[in-house]
């Protein structure tokens, strides 16, 4: 089975993420991956978001305006940005505390 860290490297090695390895991604990431795919997905937004990976459209190409273009590029960075932090925030929330480690008032 592969895992993310491989399509990840495979992706920045190429400089291209297809549609078809962004849906195995989605599949791993929905079932089984570790700490080291969780890295490897957060570099990977962040090659896309600096453009050192292009992500293969899931829609058809049409023609669009370079300020729609701009905006179009501001929304999606916004976007994967959000989903980065959500689901480092979910990882953080579902790692296992001890009761030193919690902040007490009045200790």
């Amino acid at each position: 089975m592969i895992l993310i860290k491989e399509i990840v490297q495979q992706a920045l090695t190429t400089g291209y993420l297809s549609v078809a390895d962004q849906n195995q991604m989605q599949v791993l990431l929905q079932t089984s991956y570790d700490s080291e795919d969780l890295d490897a997905f957060i570099i990977l937004q962040r090659a896309v978001m600096a453009g050192d990976v292009k992500e293969e459209s899931r829609t058809r190409k049409t023609f669009r305006s370079s300020r729609s273009k701009d905006t179009a590029s501001n929304i999606k960075q916004a976007y994967q940005m959000a989903a980065e932090m959500a689901f480092a925030a979910a990882m953080a929330l579902t790692m296992p505390t001890k009761a030193q480690d919690q902040p007490s008032l009045g200790a």
